[in-house]
């Protein structure tokens, strides 16, 4: 933030502040002088009225990406790889626990290796950018950017896996993937690079790797629910929506209800022999005899932060959840006419200490050149869950003011014991906003039992529970004719957790007799 800007401090009578907030406009721009001008805070565009530039507004204002001057390609700030880094501390030594080891591959990949599992790669043939040049000279043959790491790292696997006891063969990479060809890019949801984690796994039985596609399930869950806030089904695919080339994939499914569309939250597929078949990755079983693995590979990328984002913000800007913010507190100071400002910014400084002590992330704001009211605005821009206001007042009583950036509520907490206080509002605010979040959520869920119903909830934004046949060739008909400006409906999962079928129960588009229940919806 630019220095040396007089502005106006926020006064403070007895328990009554004045919280004005600057008005929105855009960062700091220069003038015609060059000298950089100040301007407030805030968006310009409400999360129900222009939910697009909200979400764009909200990513950049609050500090989390900058565009890039190559379309779908964004800077990943500070802001948002502390969140990154959080889920990876999470989701990291959970795998290292089931004996799953870190490795890493390059970037590249060769054309004649990756056209050897042809349905695999034709799902991602649209999307593999290509190095085809080195300086001023044609390279005689291009070489692939990994949109994917199956056909990288399987070649290696037939080479590494001999007997059954190379197996499990159970490796994780945190790396960067490319896909390039698609149009309307979106921060996190849709970029043409993006982070992420990608499982490759190999097993003597099925049943190895069954156990295992769940087990990565759930810890996806944990991390959506217990980390970012946001409340997930699990579920299988439909073979259509199935990753390519795969016996089966699960998912875990978020759903952004002020946009009435689903998000494929993270994946877990089962590969079953294909790959091995492709690939030659075989092995001696006990009994000396000749056999093919089963595979697994699971991914979740940097897409689970801008679910959050999409979930949680609100007019203001960013809600973190306590868990995943870089800073859970922020301290500001409140000077007030003639108040000694440095035993208060003092008193900031040491309940930053205190709080740090316990482990919890805090920071203070103690910049005198912006207002209290801007700098209440700026953390709020930035989600931060738990401010702090210390004044002369709070200094005479003993005391700071506490307020909640998930619902604005207020209290003031004696110094006394304030970091087990703190702990707990923590605490409270995280389980509050998923709470809050999976009553959202669930509001919008619709079952619909016909097709007319099913039309009607697709107008109103729902996430749809129906009874469907479980064929192919009905769900392309759902969605050749739902198709419109807006994407089409599909099968976002079939949820693991199934209602109850009654049966003579019909199929909602085709009047088959209905095998499951599935959600349906437009997704992103």
């Amino acid at each position: 933030m630019d220095g040396g800007v007089d502005q106006t401090k926020t006064k403070r009578s007895g328990g009554e502040r004045k919280e004005k907030k600057e008005k929105a406009a855009a960062p700091p721009t220069k003038s015609a002088k060059g000298r950089k001008k100040e301007t407030g805070l805030g968006l310009t565009n409400t999360k129900d009225g222009n939910f697009g530039e909200w979400y764009s507004e909200v990513v950049t204002n609050g500090e989390m990406i900058e565009y890039y001057e190559i379309s779908g390609c964004y800077i990943l700030r500070p802001w948002t790889m502390a969140i990154w880094e959080t889920m990876q501390n999470f989701f990291d030594p959970e795998i290292k626990k089931m004996n799953i080891k870190t490795c890493y591959f390059p970037l590249f990949v060769s054309n004649t290796v990756l056209q050897k599992e042809k349905d695999h790669i034709e799902g991602f043939a649209p999307e593999v950018a290509w190095v085809t040049r080195s300086g001023s000279s044609d390279l005689e043959v291009p070489i692939a950017i990994r949109p994917t790491s199956e056909t990288v790292m399987y070649p290696y696997f037939s080479k590494w896996i001999r007997g059954h006891r190379d197996l499990p063969l159970r490796l994780n990479q945190w790396c960067n993937v490319v896909r390039w060809e698609f149009s309307n890019p979106t921060p996190f949801i849709r970029s043409r690079e993006f982070l992420w984690q990608e499982g490759h796994t190999a097993f003597a039985t099925k049943e190895e790797a069954d156990t295992e596609v769940l087990e990565i399930l759930e810890l996806y869950r944990r991390l959506y629910e217990e980390y970012l806030a946001v409340p997930v089904v699990k579920g299988k695919k439909s073979e259509l929506e199935k990753f390519a080339g795969g016996l089966y994939t699960t998912s875990v499914e978020a759903f952004i209800p002020n946009t009435g569309r689903g998000v494929q939250g993270a994946t877990s597929h089962c590969l079953g022999q294909n790959f091995a078949k492709m690939f030659e990755i075989n092995f001696e079983d006990e009994k000396g005899e000749k056999a093919m693995v089963w595979q697994n590979s699971w991914a979740y990328s940097t897409r689970t932060i801008g679910v959050m984002v999409m979930v949680h913000g609100d007019d203001k800007g960013l809600v973190l959840p306590p868990k995943i913010s870089a800073v859970q507190v922020i301290v500001i100071h409140v000077p007030f006419k003639d108040a000694d400002v440095k035993e208060i910014m003092n008193a900031c400084s040491a309940t930053v200490k205190a709080l740090c002590d316990l482990g919890i992330r805090a920071e203070a704001d103690l910049r005198e050149n912006y207002s209290p009211g801007w700098k209440y605005s700026h953390w709020e821009m930035k989600g931060v869950p738990l401010r702090i206001e210390i004044g002369p007042k709070d200094l005479a009583n003993n005391q700071v003011r506490a307020v909640r950036r998930d619902n604005g509520s207020k209290v003031d907490l004696p110094m006394a014991d304030l970091g087990e206080k703190v702990k707990g509002m923590l605490d409270d605010i995280q389980q509050s906003m998923f709470d809050v979040a999976k009553e959202k959520r669930d509001a919008c869920i619709q079952v619909t039992k016909t097709w007319d119903e099913f039309i009607e909830a697709l107008g109103q934004k729902k996430l749809i529970l129906a009874p469907w046949c479980d064929e192919e060739e009905v769900e392309k008909d759902v969605k050749a004719k739902t198709k419109g400006e807006v994407g089409a409906a599909k099968t976002l999962c079939s949820p693991f957790d199934q209602p109850e079928l009654p049966e003579g129960t019909l199929c909602f588009a085709s009047g088959k007799p209905a095998k499951k229940w599935t959600y349906w919806g437009r997704s992103y």
